[in-house]
């Protein structure tokens, strides 16, 4: 649905280049495919194989990287950053990459993902004398990194990495090298790529496209990549690795152009259509799916059950960002703003509105109403994922518990809340078989189990927010 009217948001989107004599313009570019994934602050930093230099700012890529801004950036390496707030909050300081200058060099940090134990490791660090300069838990790293005593820069960061749990794609970077590093269970997605002799590396590979490289493989869970004049060399900094990829990238997060694990998006999401159709066939004239990420599960949903798909709802993409807006109302209102129902297409007819999700239930409630008051005779919602019962401590902001529609309701109350004719989630097994793989993903949100310990600290976190 409308991530920013939800409550669900991707923590933020990593591109690296190493090189390529063009390698800040590639970022760019990349970051750009990777917008949707976070647009409250971006960066990016280069070498040119002597000094690191970076241009960050709050706003989108195309806001801060101005045509002067590029002037300044150049190398044959370079790493960049589009960032949603979640862990740390907002603020320029915590603007990534995070940008470390010291006698012995300098070091770059971009990262995806959200630390569980990063209040214990901050603690810790702070008795030991160290000095935080943001409120992020990216640059934990950093601390852990400097304060490793062996010699060599590789062994360093595997020591370090060691050290987190929780869900972390890195990118690193000193004068010389770019270091790539996917936590043990693989939470967030990270493939490696190459235009030429230059090695790229993206969140999704819909930035491999843009930018015109070749998709190589997928970073490995706990593998540790170093990229450098001498080649690519790829080690293990965990030996003990379970992939547990988040199933919400599937279900919504990823462009469904991009490929994870193989796997296309915009496939895995007509697959599980198709599955829902399975599992909620209902009588209606009329298919139609919310505007972006539910319409590849509702052409599934329509092919599957011999029902035509339309476009009923219409998204207007010349509406501000109406996330920043705090309140419910305002939320509310931005649902208005954001969507239109076709009443030529709903008018008169009983229509199947899939989505991807439901978080709070008043976008859901507010679309229904918009399509009822259109003409629909009847309003049918499916969705194509389970109910979101629990919180995610991965780096996607979904609401504290308590506000989490599901955590305390049957689908019999969210469907009288919601206002719609009858109301049908798609089941685990039948999510996870949709997708063709019997295991590797993490289902925490809909199940509470989670794949690694989640600290006491962070708990307290979370279930303060509410």
């Amino acid at each position: 649905m409308l991530a920013e009217l939800k409550g669900l948001n991707e923590e933020c989107g990593i591109f690296g280049v190493f090189g390529h004599p063009d390698a800040a313009q590639l970022t760019y570019y990349g970051l750009h495919s990777l917008q949707h994934r976070g647009q409250e602050g971006t960066g990016i930093v280069v070498s040119d194989g002597k000094t690191l230099k970076g241009v960050k700012g709050e706003g989108l890529v195309s806001e801060i990287f101005t045509a002067e801004a590029m002037t300044e950036l150049t190398g044959s390496a370079a790493i960049g950053h589009v960032r949603y707030a979640t862990a740390g909050g907002g603020g320029y300081e915590n603007v990534q990459p995070l940008l470390f200058h010291s006698q012995s060099g300098s070091l770059a940090l971009a990262h995806n993902g959200n630390l569980v134990n990063a209040n214990s490791l901050k603690h810790q660090l702070e008795t030991q004398g160290s000095i935080f300069q943001t409120s992020s838990d990216t640059e934990v790293l950093a601390h852990l990194i400097r304060r490793s005593g062996f010699p060599q820069m590789n062994d360093r960061v595997k020591n370090a990495l060691s050290m987190l749990k929780g869900a972390y794609a890195y990118l690193i970077m000193t004068e010389t090298e770019l270091m790539v590093a996917l936590d043990p269970h693989g939470l967030r997605p990270l493939s490696l790529g190459c235009i030429g002799d230059a090695y790229v590396v993206a969140s999704e590979t819909c930035a491999f496209d843009l930018v015109g490289a070749e998709y190589i493989r997928d970073i490995m869970p706990g593998e540790l990549l170093i990229i450098n004049e001498d080649g690519l060399t790829s080690e293990q900094f965990a030996m003990s690795t379970t992939k547990a990829i988040c199933m919400m990238e599937y279900v919504y997060f990823s462009r469904p152009d991009s490929n994870i694990q193989g796997i296309n998006v915009h496939t895995a999401r007509k697959n599980l259509g198709k599955r829902l159709a399975v599992e909620a066939p209902i009588d209606a004239d009329v298919v139609t799916g919310v505007p972006d990420s539910s319409i590849s599960a509702a052409i599934g949903y329509a092919e599957a059950a011999g029902i035509p798909y339309e476009m009923g709802l219409i998204k207007n993409r010349y509406v501000g960002r109406t996330f920043i807006q705090p309140s419910q109302s305002l939320r509310e209102q931005g649902v208005k703003m954001k969507l239109s129902p076709v009443r030529g297409v709903v008018e008169g007819k009983r229509v199947i509105m899939v989505d991807d999700s439901i978080v709070r239930g008043t976008t859901s409630r507010r679309i229904v109403k918009m399509l009822k008051d259109a003409g629909a005779t009847e309003v049918h919602v499916v969705i194509s994922s389970p109910p979101i019962k629990n919180p995610c401590f991965y780096g996607i902001d979904t609401s504290s518990k308590e506000e989490l529609i599901a955590s305390d309701k049957s689908v019999e109350e969210i469907r009288d809340l919601i206002g719609a004719d009858s109301l049908t989630f798609l089941s685990v097994g039948g999510m996870v078989e949709a997708l063709g793989q019997d295991s590797g993903y993490c289902l925490g949100c809909f199940t509470g189990n989670y794949p690694t310990e989640i600290y006491p600290d962070t708990l307290q976190y979370y279930y303060q927010r509410g």
